[in-house]
């Protein structure tokens, strides 16, 4: 996973250090020397993590951090801490002013490497949903983007899964008064509740005597409820390898035993923080645009949505030089069922493609219903081979199985014909994407129809 990572430091032996790290894992390093241009790099976008020196000459690390948080345009990009200042209240000062992790100098580059990658992931649902908000900007939901901190409304509800008594007594007691904790003292059972709880946060301890703790992490990240769920592992001090690996698991934080009360409040605001904003973004946009992009019979996104959701995917992946590809899929003859069943009929096998052609994309990709019986499938970060055997996969679970056209079970055998293009290099637009995705769809009907067709750029 690429990303553009923005290193500030006022000395540039240490920018030079990190960015070699960096370069190493394929990342894409910016610099900045100073605060000013770490907020002017940041509010240009492009941006996905900022590791930030705490020690800077006019304007600390600490000032730079709450300014990028106070801005509604750059308060979703994860912050890094990089600082030889290794006490507690220092990394509460920093988390208070709106970071979202430490690194300490020396940077250990495994730890290094494994929390950037942990941040951009978190970083890349957070644009999916600032996306689909921007796009919507002319029905008045742009004030999604500038919501204030809503961690000051409810107190969190937070899960604790730990089997000793002893530990979850005294975080319990660590957190009485910042946080309403249930505790699960079974691994199982804690999943089962994570999964059904209305919780913002699992904290998750590292202390079972017959039981690995990372697999608990792993089922959480597997299961629709609890994905995006904010993890905290609680780790003892030698648990560095622990730590790496929960990392890449998806966890989204971790903190070292012996737990400080004020850290461990400001790590679980952070997060809290974060799913709050995810979640208004996720439920004001879904009902916001609910009536004007959607298409009424499939619920499916319309054209609409299409028109002004492609160009920014095209521009982002472009920007990022990261492939997207698109399918355009037409239900074969479908005048004759039509005519055969009614349109009661049509509407019926509409609303079961639409429902088969869900089951068949990620929930990443972008499904609408182009008009008439054509609908569209955008597919980011996809290469034009991976949306061939999607295209297929498509295809097979629209043809294997007859649709029902009426309540009493009467069915009608149905297929379908695809057409897959990908963006191709630098200069290439929406129009000339969809265009080759259509020359492909009509290749696929005059070749037979019931088959899938690409066309290269």
């Amino acid at each position: 996973m690429t990303a553009r990572i923005l290193v500030v430091d006022d000395i540039a032996a240490n920018v030079k250090l990190l960015e070699v790290r960096l370069l190493a894992e394929y990342f894409e390093v910016l610099t900045a020397y100073n605060g000013p241009d770490a907020i002017a790099a940041c509010a240009a976008g492009k941006v996905d993590v900022v590791l930030l020196d705490v020690m800077m000459p006019g304007m600390d690390g600490f000032e730079v951090c709450r300014r990028l948080k106070a801005d509604p345009a750059t308060a979703h990009i994860p912050v890094v801490m990089v600082t030889a200042l290794d006490h507690v209240s220092d990394r509460v000062r920093g988390l208070d002013a709106g970071a979202d992790d430490f690194l300490t100098k020396p940077v250990n580059d495994l730890q290094l490497v494994t929390r950037v990658k942990s941040l951009v992931r978190l970083k890349v649902l957070t644009d999916e949903l600032r996306l689909r908000a921007s796009t919507t900007h002319h029905l008045g939901v742009d004030e999604l983007l500038g919501r204030p901190d809503t961690t000051q409304g409810a107190m969190p509800k937070v899960l604790l899964v730990d089997e000793q008594t002893s530990s979850a007594a005294h975080i319990c007691a660590l957190l009485d008064g910042a946080a309403d904790v249930q505790i699960a003292t079974d691994p199982q059972s804690g999943l089962f509740s994570a999964a059904e709880g209305a919780y913002e946060c699992v904290i998750v301890s590292t202390g079972f005597s017959d039981f690995d703790p990372l697999r608990l992490c792993s089922q959480l990240r597997s299961l629709d409820r609890t994905r995006s769920l904010p993890i905290i592992l609680l780790v003892g001090e030698q648990d560095e390898h622990r730590i790496i690996r929960a990392l890449e698991l998806g966890i989204n934080d971790y903190l070292t035993r012996p737990l400080a009360r004020e850290e461990l409040i400001a790590r679980l605001r952070t997060q809290v923080r974060r799913k709050r904003y995810n979640d208004a973004l996720r439920q004001s946009v879904a009902h916001s645009i609910e009536m004007a992009v959607t298409d009424g019979l499939t619920g499916l996104y319309n054209r609409r949505y299409l028109d002004g959701y492609l160009p920014r995917l095209v521009e982002r992946a472009a920007a990022r030089r990261r492939p997207l590809s698109l399918l355009i899929t037409d239900i074969d003859r479908f005048k004759r069922i039509n005519d055969t069943h009614g349109h009661d009929g049509g509407d019926a096998v509409l609303r079961e493609f639409a429902r088969r052609l869900n089951k068949c994309v990620r929930g990443m990709d972008l499904a609408c219903r182009f008009g008439g019986e054509e609908f569209v499938i955008v597919m980011p970060d996809t290469d034009v081979a991976h949306a061939e055997l999607v295209a297929e996969r498509i295809r097979l679970e629209i043809a294997q199985t007859p649709f029902p056209v009426d309540e009493a079970g009467k069915t009608v055998p149905v297929t379908v014909s695809v057409g897959v293009s990908s963006l191709g290099p630098a200069g290439d637009t929406v129009a000339a994407l969809m265009k080759r995705a259509d020359l492909a769809l009509y290749d696929a009907k005059v070749s037979g129809r019931n088959r899938v067709v690409a066309r290269a750029a």
